[in-house]
């Protein structure tokens, strides 16, 4: 009853809720105590508002956003405790006294220096938004001054309205005393803070205190463009929750023999990229992109299929590469979108022959296969069991934008196959990753994911219980507390690496302090190997676990897995490079032959039916190498899918970096030149035309 209160109220915890019905039951309390009057039901009203008020904001709860929504925002819960004070004073029989009308102007002016400290603190915001994000490039030639303090303008609105409360304790104790002092002190404390508060911001409108102005930045940008000469570009645009698809690129980028860059058009993926050598550009706006000297560029890098790609892929002077973020057997992986670019890049002969019976328009000669240099990472198996009992991962992939039953074994078989492994006969242990997708769309998928979690769950409380494992936990007790005293360790100095220079700093500071440091990744890196070690250590062999969030990854997984359960997605064909027993679940109901048929990746894998059955096949092949019978098909289905191991992925795809960028150098050196000149000039007006039209389109659409 509760978790479904705490689910309609969109609020994210029960404490959350009581904080939500307080606040909702606060306001009432005080208008009925103010009318009364009852001045002390009034205080213990108002001083519950002010807590509620306070927590949620805190918490960030859904819940203020909604109230936003319906104009009863921060800003009128002040409103209104101010106005029901006025109404006390005047059932108090204070409407003809002083203290009324200090109450009254007081808390107008406290009102009216709102607007000139929101205005202010808006106007820095703003004018410290930089056209572009970068990392690890140098902006020397630019005066990017430090960013204000971050107690200055961080939730600085609720601050601002939060200095009332020295103006209404001031005027309560008045009512009750025989003198107006303290309302007089209350009300000019409240103030002179306020003044304060909007003078100090006022320092950060000199011009020494502001960044420059946006042509200033991008000229800065086009100078360090062509001093570092940059050659490839991966280029990305997505939602939060895809930028694990750009991602899983940047150590690739990182490893090229060319002189990398990568390109964003969304500010909040580059937190999410994590340290980096490569130099990183963020580009919002298209015309700003399309005006940017890339002159020097030769091939670009796409790993996703997006609107906005068309903003670079209009550049002539480049090569434009779709790789993808992953192969598989999906639609995705055969887009009929792909026909854009100059050349699509597979990891083996099976993306060739997918859009070969596709037939969506891509040739045979535009496809190149690179490997999967993202795979490297990824051990190989031994051929028997890890720890004393097997480890089995299910990583289902997530329910996509429609409802096909076959996109995901989590809705019609997830339950099947968790309950099939946590009361398999012979023990093993459970790792259940799910995509990171998974439960955005489909309600039923998120219920199903929440009831898997809870089995994993219930499975190791009651695991933890049983005499069987009680002397492995008494061993390993130890240890797991050292584990988990290396991981706190660990996550401290991350967190300390993680933000170059000083805490509080915005996006402009940031750009101009973060600059590749080898030593600091370095660091990093090694820290990262020891954090992914002690986890694993921080907990027993026998242990259930559901892993979600960024770390560990997926690889990671793979890596401590002796066999894997999983659907059509890239998480089959990069598992298949470990060559380790893994199943594939027939979410579709297509019968195996057909699955195998349709399914390149799960030529070699254990068919599971919705009821997941044939687990046992999996679990027999994962603890006895004899009982593998498709243990040859996998080698064979391995080098298809990912191409052969006698050249690293790493040096294959170095390779066709060189190639095609030979081929734009020709071609950019061929008789045509001055026409891709002129085309290119023709591109940037074009994207600005169409910029300020659809800034068009939408001033009109909001009048």
């Amino acid at each position: 009853m509760i978790s479904t209160a705490i689910r309609r109220a969109r609020v994210g915890s029960g404490a959350e809720l009581v904080a939500a019905v307080l606040l909702g039951l606060g306001f009432p309390c005080m208008l009925i105590t103010a009318l009364i009057p009852s001045f002390w039901g009034f205080v213990a009203a108002a001083s519950v508002t002010y807590v509620a008020d306070w927590f949620l904001h805190q918490r960030g709860s859904y819940l203020v956003n909604r109230l936003n929504k319906i104009k009863f925002g921060l800003p009128m819960h002040f409103l209104v405790r101010q106005l029901l004070l006025v109404l006390l004073l005047s059932r108090l029989d204070l409407a003809e006294q002083t203290l009324f009308y200090v109450a009254v102007g007081g808390f107008l002016l406290i009102f009216g220096l709102q607007a000139p400290h929101g205005a202010l603190a808006t106007l820095i915001r703003l004018r410290r938004t930089m056209p572009v994000v970068t990392r690890n490039v140098d902006l020397h030639g630019l005066r990017i001054p430090n960013a204000p303090s971050k107690a200055l303008l961080n939730r600085s609105s609720e601050k601002m309205l939060h200095l009332d409360i020295p103006a209404v304790a001031g005027v309560l104790a008045a009512t009750r005393m025989d003198t107006n002092v303290l309302a007089y002190a209350g009300m000019a404390i409240t103030l002179g803070l306020a003044l304060l508060y909007t003078a100090a911001l006022c320092l950060y409108m000199r011009p020494s205190r502001l960044v420059p102005n946006a042509s200033k930045v991008l000229k800065g940008i086009d100078t360090w463009l062509r001093e570092y000469r940059p050659t490839v570009v991966l280029y990305f645009s997505g939602s939060k929750e895809s930028a694990y698809q750009v991602k899983m690129w940047v150590e690739t980028m990182e490893q090229l023999d060319a002189r990398p860059l990568i390109i964003l058009r969304e500010r909040y993926i580059v937190p999410q990229l994590g340290e980096t050598s490569v130099p990183v550009i963020c580009v919002p706006g298209g015309v700003h992109l399309m005006n940017m000297d890339l002159s020097t560029v030769r091939v670009a890098l796409y790993p996703a299929n997006v609107g906005k790609n068309i903003h670079i892929l209009r550049v002539p002077t480049m090569k434009h590469v779709f790789i993808g973020h992953g192969d598989s057997d999906k639609i995705a992986s055969v887009n009929p979108f792909s026909k854009v670019y100059d050349e699509v890049w597979t990891a083996g002969r099976a993306g060739r022959d997918r859009y070969a019976l596709a037939d969506v328009g891509v040739r045979d000669d535009e496809i190149v296969e690179v490997g999967r240099p993202q795979l490297a990472p990824i051990t190989s198996w031994t051929g028997t069991p890890k720890n004393p009992i097997p480890t089995v991962l299910y990583a289902p992939t997530w329910e996509g934008w429609d409802d096909n039953p076959g996109n995901t074994s989590l809705l019609l078989a997830g339950e099947n196959i968790v309950k099939g492994l946590l009361n398999a006969e012979r023990p093993v242990r459970v790792i259940y990753k799910p995509h990171p997708f998974t439960g955005t769309r489909s309600a039923k998928a998120k219920a199903v994911h929440t009831r898997i979690t809870a089995l994993v769950a219930t499975a190791a409380a009651e695991r933890a219980s049983d005499p069987r494992w009680a002397q492995e936990a008494a061993a390993a007790q130890a240890g797991q507390e050292t584990a988990r005293a290396t991981l706190a360790r660990v996550d401290a100095r991350l967190a300390e690496l993680s933000e170059p220079g000083r805490a509080g700093g915005d996006e402009a500071e940031v750009s101009r302090i973060s600059l590749a440091d080898p030593q600091r990744l370095a660091e990093i890196k090694r820290l990262r190997a020891e954090w992914n070690d002690a986890y694993w250590r921080s907990f027993g062999w026998w242990e259930h676990k559901t892993v979600t969030g960024p770390r560990p990854g997926l690889y990671d997984c793979f890596n401590e897995a002796d066999g894997m359960v999983s659907d059509i997605s890239s998480v089959v064909s990069d598992f298949i490079a470990s060559g380790k027993p893994y199943a594939a679940a027939d979410a579709a109901a297509m019968g195996a032959e057909e699955f195998k048929r349709q399914n390149t990746a799960v030529r070699a894998a254990v068919v599971l039916s919705n009821s997941a059955g044939e687990l046992g096949e999996l679990l027999d092949a994962v603890a006895d190498p004899a009982a593998d019978r498709l243990a040859g098909a996998r080698r064979e289905l391995k080098r298809y899918l990912l191409g052969p191991d006698e050249s690293t992925s790493i040096d294959q795809f170095n390779a066709a970096i060189a190639a095609v960028t030979a081929r734009a150098e020709a071609r950019n050196a061929g008789p045509g030149q001055h026409e891709i000149e002129v085309s290119a000039e023709d591109a940037a007006e074009d994207a600005a035309a169409a910029e300020a039209e659809s800034a068009g389109l939408d001033s009109a659409a909001a009048r």
